[in-house]
């Protein structure tokens, strides 16, 4: 991995990911990737002039159709991309409530499908994860991992 040069400042990308449970599945999507299909939680990229919050919305929106309200903050991760770029990823990894159906048929290009899968069967397909973080994110939301939302502080201007 090279390091950026002494006159530029390196800037992780921060991205959000949202944990939606129901009867003991996870919401996930089915992405097309560079390296081929790849599941991973609703996540993506902080937009400029939004607030954590409201990033993760709109990515679990965007990516599954379903209108996500976080509840509490599961994890903040730091990873570094998987190649030898120097790409490091900030995901905020977020428990989030979701409605009893999708709002919105129309998925985000590249999202293949959401899916509904319990945590065994995500494990079975550790060989197609976007990321290990994928893994790390559920073993923390399963060990009961919740920070209060209130521990994130956006100010605005």
């Amino acid at each position: 991995m090279s390091s950026p040069t002494p006159d530029t400042q390196w800037k992780p990308n921060t991205t959000v990911a949202a944990l939606i449970e129901r009867e003991g599945r996870l919401l996930m999507v089915r992405e097309q990737t560079e390296h081929g299909l790849r599941l991973n939680q609703p996540a993506g990229h902080l937009e400029y002039g939004e607030t954590l919050l409201q990033a993760v919305r709109r990515e679990a929106l965007e990516e599954t159709g379903y209108a996500a309200q976080p509840v509490a903050l599961c994890g903040i991760y730091l990873a570094d991309k998987d190649d030898d770029s120097d790409i490091t990823y900030l995901r905020f990894a977020f428990v989030c409530d979701a409605g009893a159906a999708p709002i919105r048929s129309q998925l985000d290009d590249g999202i293949v499908e959401a899916v509904w899968l319990t945590p065994a069967e995500i494990r079975a397909q550790q060989a197609i994860w976007r990321s290990p973080l994928v893994g790390r994110c559920i073993d923390d939301y399963l060990a009961g991992q919740r920070l209060p939302l209130s521990c994130i502080y956006h100010m605005g201007h």
